[in-house]
């Protein structure tokens, strides 16, 4: 699920700036909500900051579409993602943050000041912006892995994992990302399917060795997943082996879990004319910092961090990043 949809913008759209007279001028600006977002705002609102923050099209990210969180600090009977992101956001708004739903379809970060387009027609002079838009999960497309989004279906076996011990998931992908999760999984789960598509993974040969050495799990080589079933909750996969060819034959496997690890697309897109990134779109920052090429920018949370992908270190680095826009202010 996109979080800031518009942040992909149609071919065209990518240059074309509103023409609005409706200037707002602010010391810090934060683009991106979630943990990342929302912290940066608490931490640079008791600086006296005074942050604006647009939350985009998913306000609170991808953490909304999260059913519990049982990971996450000071929450020792869990949460839901949407209350959880309710009680930063609040936490935020109490100590002066300004949140906005909007979407931010252009930036300019040329000049000494640095010029955001909203698409209310908002043109937003920011002295100092944060970066906090995320990463979306690569999903297959089909109907009902969007109906059992958050039962059974999850793109974090990190995150959701432990709701599945002693249970039998599903795996899909042939990368070290998908390698690196079914491995995880084999330790709490009683058996794990690795689903691929070719007839090869592509995972490191290192990967590749310790996904077949483990027992537990079993790796389904030319299946494409056609559907998820089950009542409320997922119950099985219906899985098309050697698709397109004479001997094409529709398997079923009973799971109870179905983790996509197919990769994720950072929402990086208006700000790669500027920013330095990865060959995938990832925001680079200087080690240690969330400071990137341009001064007064700043990146954190899933836009920059193509390894962790949690919650709780997307919040540790949107404090880095309001720590770094304070100090940046304060030494101009």
């Amino acid at each position: 699920m996109d979080l800031f949809k518009p942040l992909e913008n149609q071919e065209g759209d990518q240059n074309r700036k509103p023409a609005s007279k409706d200037v707002e001028k602010v010391r810090c600006l934060i683009i991106g909500s979630g943990p990342a977002g929302y912290t940066a705002a608490i931490y640079a609102a008791r600086a006296n900051l005074s942050p604006l923050l647009y939350e985009g099209l998913q306000p609170g990210g991808q953490l909304t579409t999260t059913t519990d969180v049982e990971n996450y600090p000071g929450y020792p009977e869990g949460v839901t993602g949407p209350k959880m992101m309710d009680d930063f956001k609040k936490q935020a708004e109490r100590f002066g943050t300004e949140c906005r739903f909007g979407i931010v379809t252009d930036v300019d970060f040329t000049g000494p000041t640095h010029k955001v387009y909203v698409d209310d027609g908002k043109v937003i002079e920011a002295e100092s912006v944060i970066i906090a838009t995320g990463a979306t999960a690569k999903y297959l497309g089909f109907e009902s892995e969007q109906k059992y989004m958050g039962s059974g279906v999850s793109a974090c076996a990190t995150c959701d994992g432990f709701f599945y011990k002693d249970k039998d998931v599903a795996v899909v992908g042939g990368g070290d990302t998908a390698a690196e999760e079914a491995l995880y999984l084999s330790g709490l789960c009683n058996k794990v399917y690795l689903i691929v598509r070719k007839n090869y993974l592509r995972a490191s040969k290192v990967m590749q060795d310790k996904v077949f050495k483990t027992k537990n799990i079993e790796v389904l080589f030319e299946r494409n997943t056609k559907e998820l079933r089950g009542e409320g909750v997922v119950e099985e996969a219906v899985l098309i082996r050697r698709k397109g060819e004479s001997d094409e034959a529709e398997e079923i496997i009973k799971i109870d879990g179905f983790f996509l690890a197919i990769g994720h697309s950072p929402n990086s897109q208006p700000f790669k004319k500027y920013l330095d990134t990865d060959d995938v779109g990832y925001v680079k920052t200087m080690p240690g910092t969330s400071k990137t090429n341009v001064p007064g920018i700043f990146a954190c949370g899933d836009i920059q961090d193509p390894h962790y992908r949690q919650a709780v270190t997307a919040a540790g680095s949107g404090c880095q990043a309001a720590i770094d826009a304070e100090r940046y202010l304060g030494e101009k």
